[in-house]
């Protein structure tokens, strides 16, 4: 950490809210609370219940541990700098919340890969199905899915601790790997390549493996039964609904990162890199919950035992 020669970053996207920060506080505390409820919601009525330990609704657990994960990443962090005048975060806060923010986005898409593999099995070779994706075989793609970003995420970080930084202003709300790389004033071409190596492995190849697994249930669906085509859309919507809302927040991230925004307006910009990190954990609870007709189903035969 020494040699960043910086002992804390300044978040200069924040603006003075005066009076209507104690707003900004409620709604995001809100919200907050609506995230963490919603998939602890979907996570406790897949795990009590033996019917839906199947590997497309562990899958899901591990989907909804990670926008927990993310989720509490950042709103926390976000809370208290809404209240706070300084906007200031020690270098230790701002590295760790790299992190975080980070193996949250790698571990969204690889486990959106793994679903993705998961229905092409199910649709595509359903007599190989049990054979294939087996108890054992769903924890080594769950362990892979988390352990190849906490691991990868590692390098970046300690590339970044490393760097010699002449700033300390990063103009976004929350901490993040490009934003500090921005700042150096050493050589940064291996943090840069090695980030580059680490996304095109995670995003752009879970992406196409993703791709690859839809167009093998498409060819599939068009040249089965309607019994089919309907088991297709209605197991695969969720999962595409997910994966666009996900890539179109990291797409918005992307953009921001690599291109000049000064033209935007500030709560734009704030909102658009807030995106991936705040409506997926949001929404995929529901869009799952809504979608998976046994999650539903289940989840309303609880109501009155909890009223």
């Amino acid at each position: 950490m020494n040699s960043t020669q910086v002992s804390y970053f300044t978040l200069a996207a924040y603006f003075d809210g005066g009076s209507l920060k104690y707003l900004y506080f409620v709604i995001v505390v809100i919200l907050y609370v609506f995230i963490v409820a919603a998939n602890v919601c979907v996570i406790v009525v897949i795990c009590v219940n033996r019917s839906l330990h199947e590997p497309m609704y562990l899958f899901l657990v591990s989907l909804c541990v990670n926008e927990l994960y993310g989720s509490s990443g950042l709103f926390p962090f976000l809370l208290l700098q809404i209240l706070s005048d300084l906007h200031t975060v020690s270098a230790a806060a701002c590295f760790l919340q790299v992190y975080c923010v980070h193996t949250y986005g790698a571990v969204e898409y690889l486990n959106l890969a793994v679903m993705s593999y998961d229905r092409y099995l199910a649709i595509c070779l359903p007599l190989q199905y049990n054979a294939r994706m087996t108890l054992s075989r769903v924890g080594a793609l769950v362990a892979l899915t988390w352990s190849y970003p906490l691991l990868a995420c590692i390098v970046v970080i300690y590339l970044n601790s490393q760097s010699r930084l002449c700033g300390s202003v990063i103009h976004k709300v929350y901490c993040d790997s490009h934003s500090v790389v921005k700042l150096a004033c050493s050589d940064a071409h291996v943090v840069n390549a090695y980030g580059l190596v680490a996304s095109f492995g995670t995003i752009f190849g879970a992406f196409a493996f993703i791709l690859y697994t839809y167009v093998k249930i498409l060819l599939v669906c068009f040249s089965g039964s309607k019994q089919t085509r309907q088991k297709a859309v209605s197991t695969c919507s969720p999962h595409l609904a997910s994966l666009c809302n996900f890539s179109v927040g990291a797409s918005f991230e992307l953009i921001q990162s690599r291109f000049d925004m000064s033209s935007v307006p500030n709560v734009l910009r704030i909102f658009l890199s807030l995106y991936f990190l705040t409506c997926p954990p949001l929404f995929n609870p529901v869009l799952y919950g809504l979608n998976l007709s046994k999650i539903r189903l289940i989840g309303k035969s609880l109501l009155p035992k909890v009223g």
